[in-house]
């Protein structure tokens, strides 16, 4: 699987932030196409101290997951994606950093 990674630091107003996350941005990242699974983690603390990977704790990290690199660069081309980036942009932009890689399940 391809995904789709978002790290967000702590906003100013995480109550503020927290709420357009969940009513507004969620829903819409939710219909991207091809997108087959969404994962959020809420951090709730950093256990190795802070480096220059990631200076400071993060607050919530989106894990999305597509079939393939073509079906996420597909998604990242269409519509409602384009919806949820121009949200993501108007509340979080200077807040997340975005990764794309190539996910392997290990089997325990």
């Amino acid at each position: 699987m391809h995904t789709l990674i978002a790290i967000y630091r702590a906003p100013e107003s995480k109550e503020e932030f927290d709420k357009h996350y969940k009513e507004v941005h969620t829903p819409l990242a939710k219909q991207m196409e091809g997108l087959r699974r969404m994962e959020v983690t809420w951090v709730e603390k950093m256990l190795t101290p802070s480096n220059d990977t990631l200076p400071n704790a993060p607050h919530l990290i989106c894990t999305m997951y597509f079939d393939s690199a073509e079906a996420l660069n597909a998604s990242m081309k269409s519509p409602n994606s384009r919806a949820a980036a121009k949200d993501l942009m108007s509340f979080a932009g200077p807040l997340v950093s975005m990764i794309v890689g190539n996910s392997e399940d290990i089997s325990l």
